[in-house]
């Protein structure tokens, strides 16, 4: 079965970077598009960032981008966020994403507090 672990998170303040990693099991990581989500407190699930299966092409929102990169490690089957230039918007619950199997799978997710 599919599994996604999240890690990484913790309190930073505005300005610093955190490194966030998905441990993958029960899929290749570099036969699927991987996605980052994060939920605010009172708010909806956003999309962060995205990459395809070769790495080829990535996406970001346009409130990130420029300060994270989404990355994988294929020979520890981990997908990264780098997430630099903090400000008190990216405190979320942050959660990666795969569809595989005809289904969407999810981490536990990893708080990130953005806080001075």
């Amino acid at each position: 079965q599919v599994q996604l672990v999240e890690s990484g998170g913790g309190l930073v303040q505005p300005g610093g970077s955190l490194r966030l990693s998905c441990a993958a099991s029960g899929l290749t990581i570099s036969n699927y598009a991987m996605n980052w989500y994060r939920q605010g407190p009172g708010e909806e699930r956003e999309s962060v960032a995205g990459i395809t299966s070769t790495g080829a092409f990535t996406n970001y929102a346009n409130s990130v981008r420029g300060r994270f990169t989404i990355s994988r490690d294929a020979a520890k089957n981990t997908l990264y966020l780098q997430m630099n230039s903090l400000n008190p918007d990216g405190t979320a619950v942050y959660y990666c994403n795969v569809y595989a199997y005809s289904a969407d799978h999810w981490g536990q997710g990893t708080q990130v507090t953005v806080s001075s």
